[in-house]
Order: C-alpha cells, then sequence, then structure tokens
C-alpha cells in the first residue's frame, strides 16, 4: 500500500520519516509522496569495480553544494534557500553525475522508499536514476543525474528533482545494513561488501 499525504506528515512530524522537507512539501505536497532537491552535485572520474565479495567507485569530486539552509517557522524541519546564494550549474552534454539529496531519510522497518525523476527534467532530455531505499535507512540519498542531449543543461542547486513515495512492508523484513547507510558516497579504495 502506497502511503497518503496525510499520513505521510504525520509521520514527518512524529518520527522524523523525511527531514529538511522543504515548507512546500511540509504545507501542500503534491501527489501521494514528497518532491526532494538536489544538494550535491559530483563528477565522476576513473574506473569502477564490483565483484563478488569486493567493490570500489570511480573517483569523485565535489563542483556544487547548496550553502547555505536557514529554518523557516512555522515548520522547524522546514529549509528554505537565501535566493541571493543559489548556484546554478550546467550539466555538460552526455555526462554523468551523482547527486544527493538535501532531505535525510529515517525509514522504520515497515516503510520502502521509491523515488522517481520529476517530468520536466526527462522532459528536457536529462534522467535521475530512480530506485528503493530499503527499510531501516538513514541518510540522504544519493543517485546518478545524466544529460542525454548535445546541449548544456541549465540547473539550480535546491531544485526539486525527484518525486518520492512511501509503501507498506507487510510481514518480517530485514533492515539496511549496508555501507552507503547515513549517506556515504563513495569507497576510499577496495572495500569487502558486507
Amino acid at each position: 500500500m502506497i502511503l497518503g499525504v496525510k499520513k505521510l506528515l504525520e509521520l514527518v512530524k512524529k518520527k522524523k520519516l523525511v527531514e529538511n522537507l522543504s515548507e512546500r512539501e511540509l504545507k501542500n505536497p503534491e501527489g501521494a509522496g514528497f518532491d526532494i532537491r538536489i544538494g550535491e552535485l559530483y563528477e565522476v572520474k576513473g574506473k569502477g569495480f564490483l565483484g563478488v565479495e569486493e567493490r570500489e567507485t570511480p573517483e569523485i569530486k565535489l563542483i556544487a553544494k547548496v550553502d547555505e539552509l536557514r529554518s523557516s517557522p512555522p515548520f522547524a524541519d522546514a529549509r528554505v534557500f537565501d535566493k541571493k546564494k543559489i548556484k546554478k550549474v550546467f550539466l555538460r552534454p552526455r555526462t554523468y553525475y551523482l547527486m544527493k539529496t538535501i532531505e535525510k531519510l529515517n525509514l522504520p522497518e515497515n516503510l520502502l522508499a521509491l523515488f522517481t525523476p520529476r517530468s520536466t527534467l526527462y522532459r528536457s532530455g536529462v534522467y535521475i536514476f530512480g530506485g528503493q531505499t530499503a527499510p531501516g535507512y538513514k541518510g540522504e540519498l544519493t543517485t546518478g543525474i545524466f544529460n542525454f542531449r548535445d546541449e548544456k543543461f541549465k540547473l539550480e542547486m535546491g531544485a526539486r528533482v525527484m518525486h518520492i513515495m512511501f509503501f507498506e512492508v507487510k510481514g518480517k523484513s530485514n533492515l539496511y545494513r549496508g555501507q552507503w547507510q547515513g549517506g556515504r558516497i563513495t569507497t576510499k579504495k577496495k572495500e569487502k561488501q558486507i
């Protein structure tokens, strides 16, 4: 079952299901979930490796970050930007990046989250790779973003880029125990997988 916004807002308030939501999402979310925002953008270079027991991710370099968020009453969890300090980036044509969200998840054992790109992006030839987040995960989301076009795409840091929906898990589930817990974005060297 997909949770509706009334139940989600209740879980945000009581259990901090999602931290750092924008004021828009706290007051009037759209659909059956929340729009979440880009907080960091990374360039990806070099080789990666995924083996049976070990892995290593390519080198990454932070190229843009939301600098200033401030609380916005009356919602203690809402964060808004100083509009004078909004950074704009240009996604190069046919280039893959990693991005990290502003919002942090705190998933209980009975909820699973799925996220998809907002349609403005894929209408513009830019795609964010959607995915799932397991029960028990805590932290920001990291995913890939790719500009499929032959032209640059202008993006403001802090823009709403993905929609996240929450599904109830019936029965016993195992909690997330992976090494990406807490929003970690890359490996430092080859590491053993859990």
